[in-house]
């Protein structure tokens, strides 16, 4: 008889067989792009929440926008009363699918500096958000 030695599963091993599906959090407040920079911060005053996930005018998610980015906007020298968000996010994205990994969602937020990214399905309809544990 052969003895085998047991290890117990490193966090590694358990960050690339879970998804990002089994980790994310519900979407939270959802605002359309053509909202005010005021307005939004507005929504996320009331709502209580940290970050607003911002769709186009088909409803498919643009980006996310944290109270520190927004506000970072809203006190700069160029500021005006109808900045869009739209003009805040600039591109579209980064976004991860449910089927991704937590390892290669991790690495994707620590590469861009992400606390939080969208979780999206593949039309890019907002379906939660991956948050970084703090």
């Amino acid at each position: 008889m052969t003895l085998v030695q047991m290890q117990p599963r490193s966090a590694n091993a358990d960050l690339v067989q879970r998804t990002v599906d089994d980790a994310m959090e519900a979407a939270g407040p959802q605002v359309c792009d053509d909202m005010t920079v005021e307005v939004a911060l507005a929504v996320m005053a009331g709502a209580h929440a940290g970050h607003l996930l911002v769709c186009d005018e088909d409803g498919l998610c643009t980006g996310l926008l944290t109270r520190a980015q927004l506000t970072t906007v809203r006190d700069s020298a160029a500021y005006t009363d109808r900045v869009r968000l739209r003009a805040v996010l600039g591109d579209r994205g980064p976004f991860a699918l449910p089927t991704t990994t937590m390892a290669e969602a991790d690495h994707a937020m620590r590469y861009r500096r992400l606390d939080a990214l969208p979780v999206v399905d593949e039309q890019g309809s907002a379906l939660g958000v991956l948050a970084l544990a703090r």
